[in-house]
């Protein structure tokens, strides 16, 4: 405890405290009177330097770079001395490995679009499966507390094992909003299961938004099931235009991602868990289809920045 509270609790003075501690932990660091070092420019510009290429990660790492300067701080202090030089920390973002050829593709598909304005993108239709969990870790979870609350039934995120059962889902967005979602069973989708949804789920979307299959690009990922024999003949057949060679290991080139994530945090502020597969599907039902024009607008609109970043970085990872 900090001497002033030790102080208040016990009614005696610092001095007594610090006589005591001497005593009973000679061997124990104490403070140094006086006002701490001030950091040179000179190791500020070094320390920004090793954070940023990834050489100090932590608080802890920044004070003991400090100590082979001869700058003894707690690591408290080497945090509040990061944060007053303009750093943050922040939560690592989850991205996809991308292995050389995933980058190449990435940087090659970019560049070829890298032209391509908000009302060329207007004419795509994204679409994606996902997995959302009866029970389980999908979407953010947070609430308010104050120091000294008591834990309350809304502070916990329950957890069962195996999940308790899942939905596998297919679904797409256009820029007028989120098209048909639809339900894949047995968690497993074959190439005629795939050519169903193109025909029934996909086609409705089309005619409710007024959109012409021969005049929509068609976005998928080249899943094997996507680019089966049969797929494209069914493709063809039918005179559906197909966003060519979509590169693999690309969530932030997919606006749909955006909404999957918010779908799971809609669900997740659920007071209770959905009781049955059928309950959650309801749920997803409802939640899917209260996005609105504007925002899957919004999504279109970041197309052209999200090509411009993927160029920016070779091919590289992005903040999308």
């Amino acid at each position: 405890m900090p001497f002033s509270d030790i102080s208040n609790r016990l009614g005696v003075s610092k001095g007594a405290i610090s006589k005591y501690k001497k005593r009973w932990f000679p061997d124990g660091k104490m403070n140094k009177a006086g006002r701490p070092k001030i950091v040179s420019e000179t190791a500020k510009s070094l320390l920004r330097r090793k954070v940023q290429i990834g050489e100090l990660k932590t608080a802890r790492s920044v004070r003991k770079e400090l100590t082979t300067m001869g700058l003894e701080m707690t690591a408290q202090s080497a945090g509040n001395l990061m944060r007053s030089m303009g750093f943050n920390a922040a939560i690592k973002k989850k991205k996809p490995f991308l292995k050389k050829k995933n980058i190449e593709a990435r940087y090659k598909w970019a560049k070829r679009h890298q032209y391509w304005t908000i009302e060329d993108w207007k004419r795509v239709i994204f679409s994606d499966e996902t997995k959302v969990n009866v029970w389980g870790s999908d979407g953010c979870k947070y609430y308010w507390s104050r120091r000294g609350d008591k834990m309350q039934p809304h502070h916990l995120d329950l957890t069962v094992k195996h999940g308790n059962g899942h939905v596998m889902m297919w679904g797409c967005m256009t820029y007028k909003g989120p098209g048909y979602a639809c339900q894949i069973f047995d968690g497993t989708m074959k190439s005629e299961d795939y050519q169903h949804i193109l025909d029934t789920t996909y086609r409705d979307s089309l005619d409710y938004y007024g959109f012409n299959m021969d005049e929509m690009y068609f976005q998928d990922d080249n899943y094997p099931k996507h680019r089966s024999r049969s797929t494209k003949e069914w493709i063809q057949k039918n005179n559906m235009l197909v966003l060519q060679d979509w590169p693999a290991q690309s969530p932030d080139l997919n606006p749909i991602e955006h909404l999957w994530h918010h779908l799971k945090l809609k669900l997740s502020a659920y007071d209770k868990k959905a009781a049955s597969v059928h309950e959650l599907w309801e749920r997803i039902d409802k939640e899917w289809n209260s996005f609105t024009e504007e925002e899957c607008l919004r999504y279109y609109e970041s197309m052209p920045k999200r090509i411009q970043a993927v160029i920016e970085a070779k091919g590289g990872p992005t903040k999308f």
